[in-house]
């Protein structure tokens, strides 16, 4: 029985870390929201209290019953975490006199409480609160403290149950995946078994378990989640797995053709079906971001449904979804992680489409969807293609789509990703992409005056898309692509570069 870690999620837009830094222990997670009904306590080895945007001092604190767990099973509070496992069990809480809000380094530590072992004074950890804990309820125990946080840190006394105000999650804290593993193997007894094999080897049987002889029809798109999701489907049910790969108008220059050549020999069932038209019709007139996903997830549906009545008997419809895209579409009590942006192959299908939901990927990042497909024996060159969003080109062309904006930013997207492989950048980056805006600019091109369209390059880099930093790429390289971009799209005469991280800005501009 594989050995979880259950994150109840109060709200904080860091959560999601929590759980990467947790997996990169090989040790399975599971986030949900705090007041969420999809989770039994029952079923962890250990849990964490995530942070929150709200004080535990509010009239609309999150609240939550840690009967089962407090004393009962290892638990560990983080900054709102924290302050909760004080406020509500007979300590203070009160607010900052300043926020604390940046590094800190622990001046003080308990070196003989097995949480800091091996974490030396003046470890630096972030701090980002407004409350403090101000004083500890009896039996709890200081063990660690900043210049300006007292109680940084508690154990309380004959319990498993350890709080921090700062965050292990993020990277400024030097030693937080040291802390989480101390916590999470020493304390608690969690096994490291979660790997590329294990979860190929469980994914495969659970298919098998689920969908048996039924068959399955999953859409690919050439990327990195529906390839792996395909071949963890094949091993598991073999030609009983439909493939189907839409072309929705919306894929970069080309991309039709050469995915379909891409899967030619890897010994999957596939059906390239050209749907552009249906999408453009679907689209036209529409200019709202959140209008364009649902449009397309609409027109996605449509396709498929009309497909898998063309296979007779289909039972279930394969998605490539992952955990980022799970937990991007969740929020906790509309909290500030509420729904960042809706996702195409995420909420299920509408009833009129009798075919059932298998997700091989839902609980795995983007990385570990990687290292489970190297380990598969999947073409590294596949593995190591940028992402491209669900929607494609929809939403990186701002504003309404028209064919010959489409064109435009094809041939702008090639250029751009074309000069990364040639020179030698593309694997330095995560995610790359050109987005046209909807702003005209003046320019001038030979003797002429012209007010065309302005295009904004994207380069990020990033593990698993939850943050991201952009690339510094070297100046001759992004003078030569927009040299080249206006010298050869007609119809651009402006090139810009997106310096923006993640957060604040998401990778994707709609």
């Amino acid at each position: 029985m594989q050995q979880k870690v259950l994150i109840l999620d109060f709200g904080s837009q860091v959560t999601q870390l929590i759980a990467r830094r947790v997996r990169e222990l090989n040790i399975y997670c599971e986030i949900h929201p705090y007041n969420s009904e999809k989770y039994n306590f029952a079923d962890y080895k250990a849990v964490i209290l995530s942070g929150s945007p709200h004080s535990v001092r509010g009239e609309n604190a999150p609240k939550i019953d840690l009967s089962e767990v407090k004393g009962k099973k290892p638990l560990l509070g983080i900054c709102y975490g924290a302050q909760y496992l004080a406020h509500f069990f007979g300590g203070e809480v009160g607010a900052s006199n300043t926020r604390e809000y940046g590094r800190a380094n622990l001046s003080y530590i308990n070196h003989d409480n097995p949480l800091f072992d091996e974490i030396g004074a003046g470890s630096q950890v972030w701090m980002s609160h407004s409350d403090t804990i101000l004083n500890l309820p009896d039996n709890y125990e200081c063990i660690a403290s900043t210049p300006d946080v007292k109680n940084a840190a508690y154990h309380v006394k004959g319990e498993d149950t350890f709080a921090i105000q700062f965050h292990p999650e993020v990277y400024h804290s030097s030693d937080g995946s040291k802390l989480l593993e101390n916590f999470l193997v020493k304390i608690a007894g969690v096994a490291q078994e979660w790997t590329p094999n294990n979860f190929v080897e469980t994914t495969v049987q659970e298919i098998k378990d689920k969908v048996g002889n039924d068959k399955v029809v999953l859409g690919l798109s050439g990327g990195v989640d529906s390839t792996v999701a395909a071949v963890l489907l094949n091993k598991a049910i073999g030609e009983n797995l439909y493939c189907i790969f839409v072309n929705n108008g919306l894929l970069r220059k080309n991309e039709f053709e050469a995915v379909l050549k891409q899967y030619e020999g890897m010994g999957l069932n596939v059906k390239g079906v050209d749907a552009t038209d249906r999408f453009m019709k679907e689209l036209e007139g529409l200019s709202d971001p959140e209008l364009k996903r649902k449009a397309i997830g609409k027109a996605f549906i449509d396709v498929f449904d009309a497909e898998s009545h063309l296979i007779e008997d289909v039972k279930w419809l394969a998605q490539g979804t992952i955990y980022p895209d799970v937990i991007e579409s969740v929020s906790a009590d509309g909290g500030p992680s509420a729904t960042i942006k809706s996702h195409h192959n995420v909420g299920g299908l509408p009833d009129f489409m009798k075919l059932k939901i298998v997700e091989p990927l839902r609980m795995i990042f983007k990385d570990e969807v990687r290292r489970a497909g190297k380990s598969m024996g999947i073409d590294p060159e596949l593995l190591g293609r940028h992402p491209f969003p669900g929607p494609g080109l929809a939403i990186r062309i701002l504003g309404d789509i028209t064919a010959e904006k489409v064109a435009m930013l094809q041939e702008v997207d090639a250029i751009f990703i074309n000069g990364l492989k040639e020179h030698g950048l593309y694997d330095s980056v995560w995610q790359a992409g050109a987005i046209l805006l909807p702003v005209q600019s003046v320019g001038v091109m030979g003797d002429e005056r012209t007010y065309e369209k302005a295009v904004a390059l994207r380069a990020v880099e990033s593990t698993d898309g939850m943050t991201a930093d952009w690339v510094d790429l070297p100046y001759k390289f992004l003078q030569e692509i927009s040299n080249k971009i206006i010298n050869n799209v007609k119809g651009v005469n402006r090139v810009v570069y997106d310096i923006s991280s993640k957060p604040p800005a998401t990778i994707e501009w709609e």
